[in-house]
């Protein structure tokens, strides 16, 4: 039996790379990428190079500009790079999608919140980002919603993985950060939804099969402040805690000067969404033991 055909941008980055790794013998992954000399941004370019893959049963959308601090640098330009490939960019894929009826997988982003909500936000809640690049995922939902095509917006959050060599994630950062001996305080008083690649990966498996549509938080089953997170590491790696020192985003935010990015509090995620479809996402201390598992190898 054939494998299903899934077209996707941004199928050589972080995320991505691990999708095609885990899910690859069950599907045939077709990269629209810079890596593959594709330029999402150029409609024409896009659908020639789509031609020869109208097989394919769905599409997912990865690629986006996520470097939060170089967007607050431009914000309001919608001719900058940032809006331009997320917002841009998306409307490209949807519209790709839409003319060849293709079933479409958004990946977004907790940053479309404020980070003001006491608990984890749920797929309810309104949105309202606070800086560009939250801004621009959040212009970029509203487009594919309102398009009412076959779609799905999985926001993630945090990603990390046991291997990546070309992009590090917080996680291996504070890993290498921990051996030199130069890990600075961990904020205690901002939370966030760390995320195990290979779960979003898994997980994306179920959107293949069924195409569910709506929004959905694919995000990891604990929500914590990076010095939690800091003490994960440190237990699990087998660092000394006291190298972990707890920090102060509130304090922090006084030091910076004004016209500075904005920084959220409080980005917990809940998965109970895609929970109740059957999807299993590890905490924290899960993500961490598997990912130190694959390291030791």
């Amino acid at each position: 039996m054939a494998k299903k055909k899934i077209v996707g941008t941004g199928l050589s980055g972080l995320v991505g790379s691990r999708i095609v790794d885990l899910l690859k013998n069950e599907y045939d992954f077709v990269d629209f990428s810079i890596n593959t000399q594709i330029n999402i941004m150029d409609p024409k370019a896009l659908e020639t190079a789509f031609e020869p893959h109208k097989d394919a049963d769905a599409i997912i959308h990865l690629a986006a500009f996520t470097d939060t601090n170089a967007a607050w640098l431009q914000r309001g330009d919608k001719n900058g790079l940032c809006y331009d490939l997320n917002f841009n960019g998306t409307k490209n894929i949807l519209d790709l999608a839409t003319k060849n009826n293709k079933y479409l997988i958004n990946i977004s982003t907790d940053y479309v919140f404020d980070g003001a909500k006491e608990g984890p936000y749920t797929e309810e809640d309104l949105l309202n980002p606070i800086e560009w690049y939250g801004e621009t995922k959040a212009m970029a939902e509203k487009l594919i919603l309102d398009s009412k095509a076959p779609a799905a917006i999985t926001r993630i959050a945090f990603p990390y993985r046991a291997q990546f060599e070309p992009k590090k994630d917080l996680v291996r950062k504070a890993i290498d950060a921990l051996k030199a001996g130069t890990l600075n305080p961990l904020f205690s008083d901002q939370f966030t939804t760390t995320t195990f690649v290979d779960d979003i990966a898994i997980g994306l498996k179920y959107f293949f099969e069924n195409k569910p549509q709506g929004i959905f938080h694919l995000v990891g089953s604990s929500y914590q402040s990076p010095y939690e997170m800091g003490l994960k590491i440190a237990e699990t790696f087998g660092f000394d805690k006291n190298l972990i020192k707890a920090g102060s985003l509130e304090e922090y935010i006084k030091t910076l000067p004004q016209g500075s990015r904005p920084w959220q509090k409080n980005l917990s995620l809940s998965n109970l969404k895609v929970k109740n479809l059957g999807i299993e996402m590890k905490t924290l201390e899960e993500g961490l033991i598997e990912m130190k598992h694959q390291i030791s190898g």
